[in-house]
């Protein structure tokens, strides 16, 4: 992504990441993260105590922390215009706001809406399990959509936030918790909570399908999802309506934020895939056939991976495994 954005001028930034360990639990999670980062080629990852971080990132708590230094943050809005001028210019076409109604094969292809084509990868994030149905397959996992809350920090609070700053994720919480993250634009916004959305595509609270509902209630999967966390659904739901308890759980990572540093910002939906025992995709889910490539799930980072996966997509297409 950082040669992309490079090479065709689109805003990046190589900023740094700061993964934060809070509590002695929490270090052998933040060393495994280290050593499998190293082993999957990442340069000058570095182990920081409490008083080496603050020198970088004065006004974090906790007791120790990777630095990845690689990690950057881009202009992900441009990424796409850029993408799709390279596809027009080889001919291809772009259309959004283009839904898919009916997919049929067709003797070695495929029928999309009417229109013959040659082969069908599935992409559709929070639709993904639906246009896998759609192709014959059976849906063995469920897409459940999970709103995403942000807050945008004052210029006084974005201040004290130099990187990136994450939580070490918890094996026992299925989300990875709130998080800083430094924009393109400039300023720092900070979350997500996770909160079950009532539509798939419900990016505001009263945003409702009842469609996506039942299909998320009639998901044996998701009531066993809920009979093992319900306290976290619980605790998400009170987060996302109170804006004192979302800042608490910023403060652990950084003592100094107030309530005054928030403003309501935007949310997004996570396309979250739920297997049939309850538990949640972390993994890539593909279903490949002679004619046809199904990605069900795609872990995050997905941005920003996401040239690094096409790559990947495309040796399993021509190797046909």
């Amino acid at each position: 992504m950082k040669a992309f954005c490079q090479e065709h001028g689109v805003p990046h930034e190589t900023c740094g990441k700061l993964v934060v360990a809070v509590s002695a639990d929490e270090l052998p999670r933040l060393k495994e993260l280290m050593d499998r980062g190293t082993a999957n080629g990442l340069a000058g990852l570095e182990w920081m105590d409490a008083a080496q971080m603050r020198e970088i990132e004065p006004h974090v708590a906790g007791i120790a922390a990777v630095r990845v230094p690689e990690e950057g943050i881009a202009g992900y809005p441009a990424v796409c215009r850029q993408l799709q001028r390279l596809i027009n210019a080889e001919g291809g076409e772009v259309r959004t706001a283009t839904a898919v109604r009916q997919i049929e094969h067709d003797g070695a292809g495929w029928r999309v809406n009417g229109e013959p084509f040659d082969y069908l990868i599935n992409c559709a994030g929070l639709h993904s399990d639906r246009v896998l149905a759609m192709a014959g397959e059976r849906r063995t996992t469920r897409i459940v959509p999970f709103r995403g809350e942000y807050f945008l920090m004052s210029p006084e609070g974005a201040r004290l936030v130099k990187h990136l700053i994450y939580p070490v994720p918890d094996p026992k919480f299925p989300f990875l918790g709130v998080h800083f993250t430094r924009m393109i634009a400039g300023g720092v916004e900070c979350g997500p909570n996770a909160v079950l959305a009532t539509r798939r595509e419900g990016y505001h609270r009263s945003d409702f399908s009842l469609a996506d509902v039942v299909d998320v209630f009639s998901f044996p999967g998701f009531w066993r999802f809920f009979a093992k966390y319900p306290a976290m659904a619980a605790y998400e739901v009170r987060r996302s309506l109170d804006r004192t308890e979302f800042c608490r759980s910023l403060q652990r990572l950084v003592p100094e934020v107030r309530l005054e540093h928030l403003t309501p910002g935007h949310a997004g939906v996570r396309a979250q895939a739920m297997a049939e025992d309850g538990t949640l995709v972390q993994d890539f889910d593909i279903v490949q056939r002679a004619n046809a490539l199904h990605v069900v799930n795609a872990p995050s980072p997905g941005a920003t991976a996401s040239l690094a996966i096409a790559d990947h997509l495309l040796d399993r297409i021509a190797a046909g495994v």
